[in-house]
């Protein structure tokens, strides 16, 4: 068993794109990720970093990380190569806000992490990803989706610091501006609102595309406008605009500690792929 490192993402995804690809949802994050940074590396700010685990030449885990963000690991068919990833990230890092991935996964590597650094650690969100083929849109329900405007600058930010407070354990390192400046200048992304007599009532946002899939969300509804199939309507036109596009499927991600959400999304079509977990080292 070994560890390579990769300085940029063509050569990370050339060696390990194969293996990523087989298992697209569960790994939608890191494709998403290392595709945009092929054409623009210092996307996230810093250099990023991958490391892939060889067994011979056959490819069994790898990790990816944009600093100062958490440590992403993928699935790993050979538990032998959560070791030498500990050790090599530890080579790269003096330390790791936290890490996320398969939960199983995850929950596997924090004790090694633990027992190289001496950090503590804590569970801080655990994740469903969810995947669609086919959109079963909601009837009834009012209104119409629309391109984001700059005229919803200020709407669009406070509703991105409200989805923070309210849906992330953990603060983002980037601010819901800069998040705003980055989804809306990335030509794979999009941000949407959903419109009712004039009033926009809900918000969605779509990107990290695969090669055949793309991720959907956040998608945010402020709560006086909850319970009103809104977010449900929104989610649905996105995920048939990509497939519209040409992606065979979409994804997304729910907290598990949100029983609605899990809910909702199941009726329009999307399907319960894998858990996934984050946690926080301190």
């Amino acid at each position: 068993m070994r560890v390579e490192r990769h300085q940029d993402a063509n050569s990370f995804l050339a060696q390990a794109g194969e293996f990523l690809g087989a298992r697209e949802a569960e790994h939608n994050l890191i494709l998403g990720l290392s595709g945009r940074l092929r054409t623009e590396p210092r996307t996230y700010g810093e250099d990023p970093y991958f490391a892939v685990a060889l067994d011979d030449e056959r490819v069994v885990a790898v990790t990816m990380r944009t600093p100062p963000h958490n440590l992403i690991l993928s699935e790993v068919d050979d538990d032998q190569a959560l070791g030498p990833l500990a050790d090599d990230a530890q080579d790269a890092f003096e330390s790791l806000p936290g890490i996320g991935g398969p939960r199983a996964a995850v929950e596997r590597f924090v004790p090694l992490w633990q027992e190289r650094t001496g950090a503590s650690a804590r569970a801080v969100m655990r994740l469903r990803i969810y995947r669609a083929e086919h959109v079963d849109r909601p009837a009834g329900i009012p209104g119409a989706m629309r391109p984001y405007e700059e005229r919803d600058r200020e709407l669009a930010i406070a509703w991105m610091d409200a989805f923070v407070d309210e849906a992330m354990a953990e603060p983002p390192p980037e601010t819901s501006e800069e998040w705003l400046e980055r989804r809306k200048d990335d030509p794979d992304s999009g941000i949407s609102m959903w419109e009712v007599d004039g009033a926009v009532v809900s918000m969605g946002s779509y990107g990290g595309p695969t090669p055949n899939g793309a991720r959907i969300g956040p998608i945010y509804t402020p709560p006086d406008q909850r319970r009103r199939g809104y977010g449900s309507a929104l989610t649905a036109d996105l995920t048939q605009l990509q497939l519209d596009r040409g992606r065979r499927f979409c994804f997304l991600f729910t907290d598990l500690a949100n029983p609605t959400s899990n809910s909702i999304y199941q009726q329009i079509g999307y399907r319960p792929v894998s858990d996934s977990a984050q946690w926080a080292f301190e």
